[in-house]
């Protein structure tokens, strides 16, 4: 069913928009994570490493120094930490970040147990306690997360001490669920993914077999939570296992219809549930995998790519439930939705997979960094109030500033991994054709051959020009939000009609293939079965959503509505050097000096600033907002 794959780890050298995100990654983030975990960076208390060593010491039955300290998955950010430090070391060979790297995965090896455990909580203490909370141990978790790191690490380097760990720690778990058939399923999925990345590198099909046993496994007993937690007399989070739709267990997988439950975990799940249809075959499964895809991006997906609309249980709610004041979009829930995407186009290569990709990276992803690097959005509402945000009971989650750290820290090092990684969602590749799904500069060399150079100014411009080293067939993608859209090859009109948003031209070596898009700014408004978003809209120009900061606008943005009958034009200047801002035309309500009155506001015709959306929250504490009002009556034509 296969129709192409991700590129491969050394296939694609960034420069550009990219490539600077990636050399601050490379350059600032990896290096800053690294003492975050060694406990050097100050604030929030990590001891990634350190619970490594301590669990070396509990097998040699020696004391384990200060025992175990974080969550109980706290063993996955040393994971995440070290696939970002894989993918950097690919294209940006660094001998002290490597010397690091093995440092840390020697620490790691030193930590597994002889029979291929590997987790440092349940090695440092309650050891008869291993394998009997599935639904809260994440035991299974932090493998598949080590198992991405192992087959990164390996990928990149050769070095083979993290995969052959991996191994064995994946061979413990196959011979325990599969083998022995002891009952269980993932409370947090992860390991399905991991697997097949596992089976992939390693050859070995047992690793595959555990993917899809976990896969099939899950909801079969609707009440296996429930009956695990009644067995023991312990807990993490005090989950008491009963709600089905949570977890992801109510039902067999090839009978869902809605995205529910931690969003995280669903999209993990997703993305297992595309990679196995994708090598097996399984229609029934795909079929799945394409009921839920539009169960959210339909009527459960912010405009930003966030999803995950309620604080409580970091979940999907129901349709058209999303508010932006209260928003939860967890940055990992759309690095997940970029890997479900990602899997479904190797299934089906159609624009609309791609488009979501692209809109959760260039917003949420994005936004869940800040512009130096050393600052992390867990959560990415899309309205921020001083005063509320963060402090209300309803807003305690919604921060409106990106703190240092977190004790939960699952989200900083993967934006590091995913970033640095981004070379394998952009381009992909098939026995005879390159895929070029988003638009990122580089030097881009495939495993059939193929090879170009990309020359963009993407995301703030939108000319892209690809210089062709070894030709072959290009499929280029057509972005949805592109109206217009002119197609050279070698300074000739190119005809080419969209197949599924993508159009296939033929190149050669040396040929100059230039692709022209819509660089226009425009509204967007929301569906009426949307409450929150009722009678307001936003604007977006590309791939960018763009927001409004009070910095730009007086201090003040909740009292300007949009005057949507005007045309949105680049400002001539801008707070971000090299990113254009926007002056929207808008309207300007006067502040009351009373709660309530009844004198009709007056309000003044004024030009407002909006910024993309990715960068707000970088200039100090501000309040800030996404969806405007409209002027009653005003409706842009063609929604520009």
């Amino acid at each position: 069913m296969k129709i192409q794959k991700q590129a491969g780890i050394r296939a694609y050298k960034a420069d550009g928009f990219v490539g600077r995100y990636q050399k601050l990654i490379a350059d600032t983030v990896i290096p800053y994570q690294y003492e975050v975990l060694c406990d050097r960076a100050g604030g929030e208390k990590s001891h990634v490493r350190e619970n490594f060593i301590n669990a070396a010491r509990a097998l040699r039955g020696e004391d384990a120094g200060d025992g175990f300290y974080g969550m109980v998955f706290q063993d996955s950010d040393a994971a995440k930490w070290l696939e970002a430090a894989a993918y950097s070391l690919a294209c940006r060979p660094d001998t002290k970040l490597e010397a690091e790297a093995d440092e840390l995965i020697s620490l790691i090896a030193a930590a597994q147990d002889k029979d291929g455990y590997l987790n440092t909580r349940f090695t440092i203490s309650d050891r008869d306690k291993r394998w009997t909370n599935l639904l809260e141990g994440h035991e299974l978790y932090c493998a598949g997360h080590m198992i991405e790191a192992a087959a990164a690490y390996y990928e990149s380097t050769g070095k083979r001490t993290l995969l052959e760990a991996a191994e064995k720690n994946a061979l413990h778990i196959y011979r325990r669920f599969v083998e022995e058939g002891k009952p269980g399923c993932p409370g947090h999925p992860e390991i399905e993914l991991a697997l097949m990345k596992l089976s992939r590198v390693t050859g070995d099909g047992r690793f595959m077999k555990a993917a899809e046993h976990f896969v099939n496994i899950r909801g079969t007993d609707p009440d296996y939570f429930r009956k695990e937690r009644a067995a023991r007399d312990w807990t993490v989070w005090g989950s008491s296992g009963e709600d089905g739709e949570y977890q992801q267990s109510a039902r067999p997988v090839r009978e869902l219809k809605d995205a529910a439950g931690h969003a995280v975990r669903t999209v993990y799940l997703y993305t297992a549930m595309a990679d196995l249809a994708s090598e097996t075959d399984d229609k029934e499964l795909l079929a799945a995998c394409q009921r839920l895809w539009e169960s959210i991006t339909q009527r459960r997906m912010y405009v930003t790519g966030g999803i995950g609309s309620t604080v409580h249980g970091e979940a999907f709610s129901v349709d058209y439930d999303l508010p932006s004041d209260t928003a939860y979009a967890e940055t990992c829930a759309s690095i997940g939705l970029m890997f479900f995407a990602s899997r479904m186009l190797e299934i089906d290569p159609d624009g609309c997979y791609a488009d979501v990709m692209e809109r959760a990276f260039y917003n949420t992803v994005l936004a869940g960094m800040s512009e130096d690097g050393k600052r992390f959005f867990y959560v990415n509402p899309l309205e921020i109030i001083p005063g509320i945000s963060g402090a209300a009971p309803t807003h305690r989650h919604a921060l409106p500033e990106r703190p240092s750290w977190f004790a939960c820290a699952c989200c900083p090092p993967n934006a590091a991994r995913t970033i640095m990684s981004l070379g394998k969602y952009a381009y992909g590749e098939s026995e005879d054709t390159a895929y070029c799904h988003l638009f990122a500069s580089g030097s881009v060399e495939l495993g059939n051959g193929i090879a170009f150079e990309c020359e963009t100014a993407y995301p703030f411009g939108f000319d892209v020009t690809y210089r062709i080293k070894k030709g072959g067939r290009l499929a280029v993608r057509i972005p949805g939000w592109s109206r217009t859209f002119r197609l050279t090859l070698n300074d000739e009109e190119q005809a080419a009609e969209p197949v599924k948003g993508y159009v296939y031209i033929e190149v050669r070596d040396g040929d100059t293939l230039k692709l022209e898009l819509d660089d226009s700014p425009a509204y967007i408004y929301a569906s009426p079965r949307v409450p929150a978003l009722s009678q307001k809209a936003c604007i977006r120009r590309g791939p960018l959503i763009y927001c409004f900061e009070g910095t730009d606008n007086g201090g003040d943005v909740l009292s300007l509505c949009l005057d949507a009958g005007g045309t949105i034009e680049i400002s001539g200047s801008s707070p971000f050097d090299g990113v254009p801002a926007l002056e929207v035309p808008a309207l300007r309500y006067p502040a009351a000096d009373t709660l309530y009155f009844e004198a009709a506001p007056k309000p003044e015709p004024c030009k407002a600033l909006a910024i993309p959306y990715f960068l707000h929250a970088n200039r100090g504490l501000t309040p800030m907002r996404l969806w405007l009002f409209l002027t009653p009556g005003r409706v842009a034509p063609d929604g520009r």
